[in-house]
């Protein structure tokens, strides 16, 4: 399993990696306001790195639930320094959470080296073109509705037909645009038009979620799917949970997690792969 990003080619076919998220954002749901400035914002991307992130993913619009859309202008001001003051400082990947091709733009002239695009590159028409042309890495995800309107009443038939199919379908389209298979990566979007039972569900079938050998990103961190099954209403308090979660998606073949705790998160990942090495005793 390789992902291209930018022709650095990522092996990911034994060991997965740690994704750390920063929001620079003042209403995410989990950390919101605290690392609103560039100069708190680098202080935790460089934690997070010490703790072991291989990628870390920036992003200035919050995408929760009902979370109201601000201006690409806004963004780019949120984003661009960051990324540019953690380019100077280490030469690792960084991602750039949005779906407005102008601020992947200015991120990937800044020094960012993958889009990880909620929308799947639907949102905005010139995402396509931008990402084939800049050799980034591409994270599709899977997202019914919009974040205004994602979590009013979601249905599936079949959800994990749903965003297999979905899948299916961008892989297609951008393959014919020009965008080769080796430098996608999947998500399917937990929490995003969805609600607590569909998401236990592909928690339960992400081995069925896999294409054209490409790697799958799991984003879990904190999320309020997890209060369905533990009664942990406290965001807060889900950070074992999550890390419960993390091993479990990568029993699973899932090689990339995006977490808010990292070296927690690294540790378990770490230990499920060394137990999935060691030979089974007869």
């Amino acid at each position: 399993m390789i992902w291209n990003i930018n022709g650095r080619m990522l092996d990911l076919t034994q060991r997965g990696m740690i994704m750390g998220i920063l929001n620079t954002t003042p209403d995410s749901f989990s950390d919101g306001g605290n690392h609103a400035t560039r100069e708190l914002a680098l202080q935790h991307a460089l934690r997070m790195i010490a703790e072991g992130a291989e990628i870390i993913d920036i992003g200035g619009e919050s995408t929760r639930p009902g979370a109201p859309e601000v201006s690409a202008n806004e963004e780019i001001q949120r984003v661009i320094p960051v990324i540019e003051s953690l380019r100077q400082t280490w030469s690792g990947l960084i991602s750039i959470d949005t779906s407005k091709a102008i601020v992947a733009r200015a991120a990937l002239l800044a020094g960012a080296n993958i889009v990880n695009d909620v929308s799947g590159l639907r949102h905005d028409p010139l995402m396509i073109d931008l990402c084939r042309d800049s050799n980034c890495g591409i994270i599709i995800m899977h997202m019914l509705g919009n974040p205004r309107t994602m979590q009013i009443n979601p249905r599936y038939d079949d959800v994990v037909h749903s965003v297999s199919a979905f899948f299916q379908e961008r892989l297609h389209t951008l393959n014919l645009a020009g965008i080769s298979a080796d430098r996608l990566c999947f998500d399917p979007g937990i929490g995003f038009g969805k609600n607590a039972d569909h998401n236990w569900t592909l928690m339960e079938n992400l081995h069925r979620l896999f294409i054209a050998n490409c790697p799958l990103l799991l984003g879990v961190s904190k999320k309020s799917f997890i209060a369905k099954r533990t009664g942990i209403s406290d965001i807060g308090a889900r950070t074992w949970a999550t890390i419960a979660l993390t091993a479990y998606g990568r029993e699973q073949g899932v090689m990339l997690h995006r977490v808010h705790d990292v070296r927690e998160n690294l540790d378990s990942l770490r230990m499920c792969e060394a137990i999935l090495s060691t030979p089974a005793r007869s």
